[in-house]
């Protein structure tokens, strides 16, 4: 296995290009080194196989999507109210929208597990300790609302991301005088975490 850790983050951030525009079905190593412009033949120097290639796609997002630490710093300076779980929210929608390749080829990585055994079990705890995280970050911030709020938060995120970056006129409209994803958000965090 070669050992150019650059080259190789380049391949696993191609590899998350092509499964974004491609779907799992299109990630091959041929399509990873075409869109890396490095010659055919280079992936397979890196990864072991397909699985190997998805298990660092999967590490990788979970480094590009992750928040800043310095924004979570100023954000935890604020008052600890159902405010500064509206913030929270605006940021994960913002870093959902600025790196919507990543995104996507987060959903594709979802779509993939329900297919491979092999990749559900690894990506089902992968995404459980991002939602366990969550809920411990959630508590020792010391934010209204407890472990039933972080996950009806989570699954209300997750579904307005999903029809925002994919289908955004679905929401569009859908309560009058409500903007997307914007206002869509304060809306949910209104509607979930209780009034300090």
């Amino acid at each position: 296995m070669a050992r150019n850790p650059e080259r190789r983050a380049a391949l696993v951030d191609a590899g998350v290009a092509v499964l974004a525009r491609e779907g799992a079905r299109g990630l091959t190593f041929r399509a990873v080194d075409a869109e890396a412009g490095v010659p055919v033949g280079t992936a397979s120097n890196y990864f072991t196989g397909r699985d190997d290639l998805l298990r660092q796609i999967d590490a990788r997002l979970h480094v590009r999507l992750a928040p800043d630490p310095t924004v979570i710093a100023e954000l935890l300076e604020r008052p600890k109210d159902r405010s500064l779980v509206t913030a929270f929210m605006h940021d994960l929608m913002g870093r959902a929208v600025r790196d919507r390749t990543g995104y996507l080829g987060l959903l594709e990585m979802r779509l993939e597990a329900t297919r491979r055994p092999e990749l559900r079990d690894s990506y089902t705890k992968s995404v459980r300790g991002d939602l366990t995280e969550g809920m411990e970050f959630h508590r020792a911030a010391g934010l209204p609302g407890g472990d039933e709020t972080v996950t009806v938060l989570y699954l209300a995120m997750l579904g307005l991301i999903l029809e925002h970056l994919t289908l955004p006129g679905v929401l569009e409209g859908v309560l009058p005088g409500v903007g997307v994803p914007e206002e869509l958000i304060e809306r949910i965090v209104e509607t979930v975490v209780p009034d300090a």
